[in-house]
C-alpha cells in the first residue's frame, strides 16, 4: 500500500528536500505541500494523506494550531491523517503540546535521511514514534514540567486496568518496542498488541504516545526511573 504524505513547512527548500527524498521510495507518495499550517490544513482536508510532515513553527498558524484541527476533524468528517511533528529543537513545548493533542510523534530536522522515510512508515502503520531515547527523555522532561494531575484523574483512571495491562503500559512508557516488551514479559508479541490495544481503549488513547504521556501524568511512571 502507498503511504500518501504532505509536507508542511514554510522552508521551501525544506519542503523540497523531504519530498525528493520521499518521492524516491516506492511505497511513499508526495501528495502536496504547504507553506504554513493553515494551508496544511486546506491541503489535508482536499487530498486525504495518510501521514502530514508538520513543521512546528510556522506563520500565520503554527503547527501546534493546525495538529489539533487536523486530529479533531469537524462533525461527520471520516478522515484524520496521523501528524508527525518536526522540529529544529530538541527541546519544544509545542511537541509536548502536540503530543498531548495526539499527534504521532516528533522528528529532529537534521535527523538522517533514513530517519525521516522510517519515521513516515511506523506512523503510517499505526505506530507512535517512541523508540528513540530522544523522545524518552523529552517526555520524561515534560513531565517534569507539567503540573501533577489532579487527584482522581488519570490516577484512578489505571484502576480499570488489569496487573497486566498496567505492566504493559509501563513498559510502553519506558520506550520498550511490542518486541522488548514481549521477551521482558516473556509474551508473544501478538499478545502484547493485543494488551495494548485494550489499555488504549480503556483509556480512550489515541495511540502509544498518548498512553506514555498518561503514564507519567497517571504517576505510574516517574521521571528518571531506570
Amino acid at each position: 500500500m502507498t503511504i500518501r504524505v504532505i509536507i508542511v513547512d514554510d522552508q521551501a527548500m525544506v519542503r523540497a528536500g523531504f519530498a525528493a527524498l520521499l518521492s524516491a521510495q516506492s511505497d511513499i507518495d508526495v501528495v502536496g505541500e504547504a507553506p504554513d499550517g493553515r494551508k496544511g490544513v486546506e491541503v489535508s482536508r482536499s487530498v486525504h494523506p495518510d501521514v502530514v510532515l508538520m513543521d512546528v513553527r510556522m506563520p500565520e498558524m503554527d503547527g501546534l494550531a493546525a495538529a489539533r484541527e487536523l486530529l479533531t476533524p469537524p462533525k461527520g468528517a471520516v478522515h484524520r491523517p496521523k501528524v508527525l511533528m518536526l522540529t529544529t529543537f530538541d527541546v519544544d513545548d509545542y511537541v509536548y503540546e502536540a503530543l498531548r493533542a495526539g499527534a504521532s510523534g516528533f522528528l529532529l530536522k537534521d535527523a538522517p535521511p533514513a530517519d525521516l522515510i522510517s519515521a513516515v512508515r511506523v506512523v503510517a502503520a499505526g505506530d507512535a514514534l517512541l523508540a528513540p531515547s530522544v523522545t524518552r527523555r523529552l517526555i520524561a522532561d515534560f513531565a517534569r514540567r507539567k503540573p501533577a494531575a489532579p487527584s482522581g484523574g488519570p490516577a484512578l483512571r489505571l484502576n480499570g486496568l488489569t496487573p497486566r495491562e498496567r505492566e504493559v503500559l509501563e513498559l510502553i512508557a519506558r520506550g520498550l518496542s511490542n518486541q522488548e516488551i514481549a521477551a521482558r514479559l516473556v509474551l508473544a508479541e501478538q499478545t502484547v498488541k493485543t494488551h495494548i490495544g485494550r489499555v488504549l481503549a480503556k483509556l480512550g488513547l489515541r495511540d502509544r504516545a498518548q498512553a506514555v504521556i498518561f503514564a507519567y501524568e497517571s504517576g505510574l511512571v516517574t521521571p528518571g526511573e531506570a
